[in-house]
């Protein structure tokens, strides 16, 4: 079918270009793109998508809006604090373009669910925040043969690039082969992100994503784009497909679609109880901090300048960056809990005293973030 009018009109700087041209831009109607994801990198991947003319969105996330999202999250405002991610993006795409088709799934990608979700669309962005839908967007996208547009932030670096197989490139697994233990993993809540660089890396997904439809350019595959804010320096490194990868290698395993990853990360509930044998909840803790006679000692792992933000009081603070070298503060006979912003580093802390001697340690499932929902909700959050 032809562009029509209002097409023409809209898409006219695209169309002018030789690249691209009235043929270009009914390939691009035409795509369907599915967006894993729709926080810091799905933002302006899908806002800049939609404004090129994508035929058909759809967009995976089971979060609602939070304060703490607005400051990269740029499909949402204010307003949307508190609503379902993929309902106020539906409504901030259908402003920007409402010749998009904007399919949603308020879920989490799983193993059940990620080969019925992905299969209808023909290319999948993966915006994701954890490494276990990062691995089983993978597979299932090496399973079902969709090239797979991947990015990655953390604090002042992005990273970017394109996984697909069937086009001759590498799989993430060729490039991480196994999923770390989550308690080692970090994350944007943790670790924090400076808030332009999702946008920046965003844009280089949704560049590859055009680049990929028309079927110009040359893409990322094999290759795998580095980003330094600070710096401001782009490096690239090659990526070649491993003929042993578990998932698409010469005798790839025949393992069920996700058997080999944890489950997806989960905020906690205020009324759910430790799940780990090495964790306490903040209930517990603040039982601690109530009687002298438990001989317990609270060390708060997280930096200074969180520390500054919000603190417990009873607590001691030594960040996990000073633990090692301040063990001689610390009493091997002492029970020990550890705490920091949601429960990634305490876990790493722990994992460092273990190695160090220390048998009496447990760490605080959830942080300081459990303990102004659970225990003291005028505490601040960040």
């Amino acid at each position: 079918m032809e562009l029509s009018a209002v097409e023409l009109e809209r898409y006219a700087r695209q169309l002018v270009l030789p690249e691209v041209g009235p043929a270009g831009q009914e390939k691009i109607r035409a795509a369907r793109v599915l967006c894993i994801g729709v926080g810091g990198l799905g933002s302006p991947t899908a806002i800049y998508l939609a404004a090129a003319g994508i035929g058909r969105l759809g967009l995976v996330d089971a979060d609602q809006v939070d304060c703490s999202n607005l400051q990269r999250q740029i499909l949402f405002g204010a307003p949307d604090i508190g609503k379902p991610k993929v309902e106020a993006a539906r409504a901030a795409i259908g402003r920007i373009n409402p010749h998009t088709q904007v399919t949603i799934y308020p879920t989490r990608l799983n193993r059940d669910n990620a080969c019925d979700i992905i299969a209808p669309y023909d290319v999948v962005i993966d915006g994701s925040d954890n490494l276990p839908t990062r691995y089983l967007t993978n597979d299932a996208c090496v399973l079902l043969k969709k090239p797979n547009i991947y990015g990655a932030i953390f604090r002042f670096e992005g990273q970017a690039g394109i996984f697909a197989p069937h086009l001759g490139g590498p799989c993430y697994r060729c490039l991480y082969p196994e999923p770390p233990p989550p308690e080692l993993a970090p994350s944007c809540a943790e670790s924090g992100v400076l808030g332009v660089i999702p946008g920046l890396i965003g844009c280089i997904q949704a560049t590859e994503t055009l680049k990929l439809i028309l079927g110009q350019g040359q893409l990322l595959i094999g290759r795998l784009l580095l980003y330094h804010a600070w710096e401001m320096k782009f490096r690239e490194i090659k990526v070649q497909r491993d003929p042993a990868c578990s998932r698409c290698g010469e005798k790839p395993t025949q393992a069920p679609l996700g058997e080999d990853l944890p489950a997806c990360p989960r905020s906690a509930s205020p009324a759910s109880s430790a799940s780990h044998p090495d964790e306490v909840t903040v209930q517990e803790m603040k039982r601690a901090l109530d009687r002298s006679d438990l001989n317990i000692r609270v060390i708060d792992v997280r930096e200074k300048e969180e520390h500054r933000i919000a603190h417990i009081p009873g607590t001691i603070l030594i960040p996990l960056s000073e633990l090692l070298r301040r063990l001689g503060e610390l009493d091997r006979d002492q029970t020990i809990y550890l705490h920091c912003k949601a429960g990634g580093r305490s876990m790493k802390a722990l994992q460092l005293l273990r190695q160090n001697g220390f048998k009496r340690i447990k760490s605080v499932r959830g942080g300081i973030l459990a303990w102004a929902e659970e225990i003291d909700r005028p505490a601040p959050k960040y």
